[in-house]
């Protein structure tokens, strides 16, 4: 299928920026008014107070990596610009927000929304799809306070779950391995529409292969795939339910005229060949009866659930016999599926009969045949199944992925760090939880085996750091933890994706595929420690040693000195 422009459909309504139309949001209830009421009230405090244009700066990022792991990939940086691209409040929206207000909130006010839009507001932000850490901003947004903190909780919205669903998928991938096929099936048990529509979208971004949502598919270009379930299999009660028996060769040169036929002389031959004499006896002809039809339909895409009944016993002699009635025409089955059982051991069995019936009757690659395992798969699944030895080449993975089952979210936050170009602090008890102020900048610095070292956050002034020059990164908070770093190289992490009504420079917004490429990519030049499942080493972020000293000056200003009397 051919991915979408922008890795997205192009529908709502849109706003040229540096000569590119920018379609509104993909979800059509990504609108102005998806926010906390909190967020119009105080946007309604700031007007009456006069401090509405404010400039302010915040920064968006998280606390604490997801699901025991050391790093995270940023996602739905997209849908945020999409979003500011086409901010504007309706009449009807205005209206609502009107009723919503106390009744004492002036006029002027929502001639102000009126107006609203987010061409004074700039957003600058690591490019999605990159793995990132804590502390360091993933967005840095600048503007008037009150738009910036309007959109504040959209922004928060778009990006939580969408990060925390690529960073599930990588995290699946990577246990999974380069080879394996990944097929993301959560779509009737995600959080309703817009959750499923979500998780396929950033299941593929993480380094899934394909999804089973047909809208997702539409709508972004992955890759649909899928077979039938175990309802079409028990749908069938005889091989007299099949009518039309006949199938063409591939190459159109001759017609079959009684596939079923066909498909019985060969499920004799298997049963009373020497090499598998015994595995089984009579097979469920329902389930023959099944997957005959279905080869009817789809010669060429024929893969078959094998479990309704008994998979060694009855479904994969079943299958072999329509594969092998197949082969004679010229089509090439695709595989099998397992749904239930040991997944371990019946892949293993299974792959041993096919093997066997490729020694048997000289059928060219057919041990090779596919073999996709679903039930409830998850990260945990795929590394037993790794340890104890396995035959299976695709797995189909729902609920565990899409649902986030191991953690609910990722718990990104968006805070104020420069208001009028004072720094600003926020301070708390947990030390986690106290924010790193002024408007800075981000690098990335790489040692020279080629892997990233450490993040380093400076100060917007500060000289950024210099490939081969000794700099001194320090923790942000803990004075004892620092390190001298000699770069390879500098990576600049924050590039500027929406300039507002500048003429400043922006960053083209990549196709999906592109943003999946780059996630691969950054994940493969990863320090093999950090990936690791269990107990992986920290990575370390820091700050510049006049940063370092400027947050503690501020802490120290702005705690209250406490009295003992």
């Amino acid at each position: 299928m051919e991915e979408k422009s922008n890795g997205l459909k192009e529908d709502g309504n849109r706003r040229k920026n540096n000569n590119t139309v920018i379609p509104g949001p993909t979800n059509p209830m990504v609108t102005p008014l998806l926010s906390d009421l909190y967020q119009f009230t105080m946007a309604y405090a700031y007007w009456k107070a006069g401090k509405h244009n404010e400039r302010a700066v915040f920064d968006l990022y998280f606390r604490k990596n997801p699901f025991g792991g050391e790093y995270t990939i940023f996602a739905g940086l997209e849908e945020c610009i999409r979003l500011i691209a086409n901010f504007k409040f309706t009449a009807e929206e205005i209206a609502f927000i009107r009723s919503s207000l106390p009744k004492t909130c002036e006029d002027g006010f929502y001639d102000y929304l009126r107006g609203v839009d987010c061409s004074d507001v700039k957003v600058y932000a690591v490019p999605e799809g990159s793995v990132v850490f804590p502390k360091v901003p993933l967005m840095r947004v600048e503007g008037p306070i009150a738009v910036v903190q309007l959109v504040e909780t959209p922004f928060l919205n778009l990006i939580n779950y969408a990060s925390l669903v690529a960073t599930n998928s990588a995290r699946h991938r990577f246990v999974a391995g380069k080879s394996k096929l990944l097929l993301e099936f959560g779509l009737r048990r995600a959080q309703g529409p817009d959750g499923g529509i979500g998780a396929s979208k950033y299941s593929y971004m993480g380094g899934f292969d394909a999804t089973s949502n047909v809208e997702a598919g539409r709508l972004f270009g992955i890759p649909i795939k899928g077979t039938h379930s175990h309802a079409f299999v028990s749908s069938f009660m005889s091989l007299d339910e099949i009518m039309e028996k006949s199938l063409q060769s591939r190459d159109g040169s001759s017609t079959c005229e009684d596939f079923v036929s066909l498909v019985q002389t060969w499920l004799s031959k298997i049963k009373w060949s020497h090499l598998i004499q015994g595995i089984f006896g009579e097979t469920n002809h329902s389930e023959l009866a099944a997957f005959i039809s279905y080869a009817l339909a789809f010669p060429n895409d024929f893969l078959a659930l094998v479990d309704t009944y008994d998979v060694m016993r009855s479904g994969i002699p079943n299958f072999c016999a329509v594969a092998l009635a197949l082969n004679d025409l010229g089509y090439k089955a695709l595989g099998i599926r397992l749904d239930s059982g040991d997944l371990a051991y019946l892949s293993c069995e299974t792959r041993k009969f096919f093997r066997t019936i490729e020694r048997e009757f000289g059928v060219t690659d057919f041990g090779k045949m596919g073999i996709t395992a679903s039930n409830d798969l998850n990260e945990e699944t795929l590394d037993a199944l790794n340890k104890q030895g396995h035959e299976v080449d695709a797995f189909g993975i729902g609920t565990y992925l899409v649902t986030c089952y191991a953690q609910a979210a990722l718990g990104c936050v968006f805070k104020l760090v420069e208001i009028n170009n004072q720094p600003r602090i926020k301070l708390s008890e947990d030390v986690s939880k106290v924010s790193i102020p002024c408007k800075k900048r981000c690098y990335r610095l790489y040692g020279k085996e080629g892997y990233p070292l450490v993040d380093i956050m400076t100060g917007e002034n500060e000289p950024p750091p210099k490939v081969a020059e000794r700099i001194l990164c320090r923790h942000p908070f803990s004075e004892s933890k620092r390190a001298y770093v000699v770069p390879q190289r500098v990576e600049e992490l924050l590039k500027c994706f929406w300039p507002g009504s500048s003429d400043g420079a922006r960053e083209e917004l990549p196709s999906l595929k592109e943003i999946r490429d780059r996630c691969i990519q950054q994940l493969e030049q990863m320090r093999p420690d950090h990936m690791r499942r269990l107990n992986p080493t920290p990575y370390k972020v820091s700050v510049s040693a006049k940063l370092y000293d400027f947050i503690h000056f501020l802490w120290l200003n702005e705690a209250p000195v406490g009295e003992l009397q």
